[in-house]
């Protein structure tokens, strides 16, 4: 049968970009002494039984859908985003989507200590033409004691229109550890808040600041599977859904 030319350049020019294609999908086999890569990729994506910021919950009680992605720099450096759904506002301040970005560096800065400062911008795409974005600059140090590993940590956020023109800051400190021979690892936290995000003046108590802590336990079922469960509270009038203790499940697989 004879065959068009039309017909054959049609089949030869996909044939082309069928090889063109498996020549890019093929994975390429590295020189064992090519060096590693200076650049790495981390993330995880999880689901949470409640979205609780700093002891309040930013999901209206309900569950949400988180996730991050992080690029980081042999030297310490890295930027990233965090993700989550929340419960919409009523006022359209934030909407239903949080986005954070944010950039910094960690290290050792000397032997067992390590440090991480940086710069994070919480977005809500979402919500009312970037009414509730804000900036908020982070440092914390991390170090072994005995078993365990402990970390404290300051977040400040400065007089910005989005925060009422007031400020926030926030101090907290995290202890944690493995069970030996077990896959359970045990945390704690222990946050204050001092300012606009005070617990005390978002339930209507006060104008003082306000602790949240959080007391909880992971199971790795595989190095990136997890479940966990942690029990939160917060300072402040009880609000359901918002304010009152809580248990939060977590199902996380990271990447």
């Amino acid at each position: 049968m004879r065959t068009s030319n039309t017909g054959l350049n049609a089949r030869l020019i996909a044939a082309t970009m069928l090889a063109g294609l498996a020549f890019v999908s093929s994975p390429a086999f590295a020189d064992e002494t090519d060096p590693p890569s200076d650049f790495t990729f981390s993330g995880y994506v999880q689901g949470v039984s409640d979205y609780r910021f700093r002891g309040l919950s930013l999901s209206g009680g309900d569950p949400a859908i988180q996730g991050s992605i992080n690029l980081n720099h042999s030297s310490g450096f890295y930027v990233g985003t965090w993700a989550s759904s929340l419960e919409q506002d009523a006022a359209d301040v934030y909407g239903s989507t949080e986005l954070d970005l944010y950039g910094g560096w960690t290290g050792e800065v000397t032997s067992g200590l390590t440090a991480d400062v940086g710069l994070l911008y919480y977005v809500y795409p979402a919500g009312g033409s970037g009414k509730g974005n804000y900036f908020e600059p982070y440092a914390s140090l991390t170090g072994a004691v005995g078993p365990a590993t402990a970390k404290v940590g300051v977040a400040y956020a400065p007089s910005q229109d989005s925060l009422g023109n007031d400020d926030n800051l926030y101090v907290y400190g995290e202890l944690g550890a493995g069970i030996p021979n077990t896959p359970i690892s045990l945390a704690a936290h222990l946050g204050y808040a001092d300012g606009v995000q005070s617990p005390d003046r978002l339930t209507g108590k006060g104008t003082g600041g306000g602790f949240d802590y959080s007391l909880g336990a992971t199971y790795n079922i595989t190095p990136k599977f997890s479940v966990g469960a942690s029990y939160v509270g917060v300072d402040g009038n009880k609000i359901d859904s918002f304010s009152d203790d809580t248990v939060v499940a977590t199902v996380k697989l990271a990447f």
